[in-house]
Order: C-alpha cells, then structure tokens, then sequence
C-alpha cells in the first residue's frame, strides 16, 4: 500500500533470504573485510579488460546468491539490476547468462536500493514468487567512463571519492528466514546546482535527507525507530552535510546511529581513498554484506538503507550542467521484530 506521498509500505513484507558480496582488493583492506563473501586481490580480476572484470563480479555474486539456498535461476521470475556503465552493459550481459525475466535499471549509486525496491515490490504483490536484486561497479571502469584515462594518473581533490571494487546480489522471497523489508521510499530528484563531478558528496547529500524526510514523515516514525540510518555514499565531505541538513529540518538525528556506507567500507585515513567509497557496489556490498550480517545477529534490529545517487554523465558535466541527485531508502528488520 501507498504511505503518504512516496513510500510504499508493504502489508506482506518479503524477506531477503540469501545475498552474497564479492569485493576487489582495496575493500579487503578495509574494516569490513570479513564481512564480504570473496575478496580479489587484483582489480583486473584476472580478466582482459576492467569492464569484464567487473561482469565477472557481478556473474560470481549472482551465482553465490542462488547457491547460498540451492537455487537456480530457473527459481526466479525476476532479475533487476543495474550498474554505471554505459547502456548498463555489465547488468545486460549477467542477464544473458541468467536467462529470465529481466529489469535494468539506473539510479547512478542509488541502484542497489532502487533494485531492491522494486523486486520487493513485485514479491509483495505476488507478481513473483522469487526475485533478484543486484548492483555493481569497479574503480577503472567507472574512472575511466566519468573522469579521466585511468591510466592517466590525474590527481584529484579532496572532495573526490574512491568508486568500490565490488557488486552485491540479493535473493527476495515472500517466506523466509532472512530479514524482512517492511518499506520503501522512492526519491524525488534534487539538484541545488552543484556542477562540479568530484563533489558528489555535497551534491548528493540535500537529496538523502529529502528522501529520509519523506521516509519518517510517510511512516510516521523518528530516527529513534532504527538502530542505524545509513546513507549510501556521501563519504567524508557529503554525510556531515546532510547531518547538519537533518538537524536544520529539525529532524533529531543521533550522529551515532547515523552512518555512511562510504565511510564503514575504508580505512580512509590510511587507505588512499580520498573522500571515502562510491559507486553502485558501495551500499550493495555494505548491506549484502555487513549490515545483513548484523541484523541476522540481531545486533540491529530496524535499518533504513538511503542510497544515494548522482544522476551525471560524461556529456552533461562536460556541458556544464548541474548535477540531479537521487535517493532511495529501504527499512530492514531482523527476525522477530514486530
């Protein structure tokens, strides 16, 4: 059912009852190491080319979600994914190998959320009984497409951000014993006019406290309800802004339940990361992988996932457009929470 203006609040809530998480060689040096299911230790993922190293990512992490359950793709009547090539070619070429109904879809880096919104939605009406969701992105190949010749070694500033190695599936059902997905709140575009790419984080920022704005409002509920909101991938620059955009809202945000998926993937001070992570497989592998692992624990009890996205490409930045900004939220629960 519809909640207010943009969240749909789902009255038979699905469940996530398998995800998997392959990362490259920099978020195995990070904190949440343990949390991924497989880690390279070379970006060119012993593949010819950046692009097939990161469809081989996505290939392995669609894979191990379905064998996680012993499933096949034939157990799925859905597949939406999406990544941040052009034409999403990394998404369309997986869907080949998998062989069914198929949905890609572009959010920049809000696409795990988006992804898994729309699965939760078709498996909540029972348009499904199964569906996947998954995102992925790689550092050279996303480099390459928005910045410049990776091999050109450009130095950036300290407001750029570093794009994840990596790509995250999830397995959504109706019944399971997984975490359930109680809602989902689409976002609505926002573009305060910044046109500088390697600013995304205070670019992307107005639109996550926008969408978390609507979540609370639409759900009638406070940040005190989750355990942990975290956003996508505002990394250094971007999460302290939205935090003093919450509060100017007069939104009572705890700064200590309030977090980046960005910021937990890295060791930034250590790591050479500039700002922190992005890219579509930041908020994937952070919520397949360690968020997931924390709420089947139950150490977390109610997560809000906001993942966040810059809606630029080459051309238009080039052009000197601003940047259009998204972001979709997802509300998890663990087992036995009412």
């Amino acid at each position: 059912m519809l909640a207010g203006q943009q969240t749909w609040k789902f009255q038979r809530q699905p469940h996530i009852i398998s995800t998997a998480t392959i990362v490259g060689p920099d978020e195995a040096l990070g904190p949440l190491k343990d949390s991924f299911d497989k880690c390279y230790d070379e970006l060119e993922i012993y593949e010819k080319s950046w692009e097939k190293a990161e469809r081989r990512l996505l290939s392995e992490a669609t894979s191990l979600a379905l064998s996680k359950k012993n499933l096949t793709a034939d157990d799925l009547q859905i597949y939406v994914g999406g990544d941040l090539l052009n034409q999403i070619i990394t998404n369309n070429f997986v869907a080949r190998e998998l062989k069914i109904p198929y949905l890609g879809v572009f959010g920049a880096c809000s696409t795990s959320m988006e992804a898994l919104a729309i699965v939760a939605q078709l498996v909540s009406t029972g348009a499904v009984k199964k569906g996947m969701a998954a995102a992925s992105s790689h550092n050279c190949t996303a480099e390459k497409q928005f910045r410049y010749p990776t091999e050109y070694g450009a130095q950036k500033p300290p407001t750029a951000q570093y794009t994840i190695t990596g790509a995250g599936a999830a397995v959504v059902a109706l019944d399971g014993d997984g975490p359930a997905i109680e809602a989902a709140t689409i976002g609505r575009v926002i573009d305060l006019g910044i046109t500088d790419p390697f600013n995304m984080g205070a670019a992307m920022a107005p639109a996550a406290v926008d969408t978390i704005i609507a979540h609370l409002n639409d759900m009638n509920r406070t940040p005190k309800d989750y355990d942990l909101i975290v956003t996508g991938d505002l990394a250094r620059v971007g999460h302290p802004i939205a935090t003093d955009l919450l509060l100017k809202e007069q939104v009572p945000i705890n700064t200590t339940h309030f977090d980046d998926c960005g910021l937990m993937i890295y060791n930034i001070d250590d790591q050479q990361v500039e700002a922190g992570g992005s890219g579509a497989a930041c908020s994937a592998v952070v919520t397949y992988g360690h968020i997931m692992n924390e709420l089947n624990k139950g150490h977390l009890r109610r997560v809000l996932v906001v993942a966040t996205g810059a809606l630029l490409s080459p051309i238009s930045y080039q052009q000197g457009e601003s940047i259009p900004c998204i972001a979709h939220a997802v509300a998890l629960k663990g087992k036995g929470v009412e």
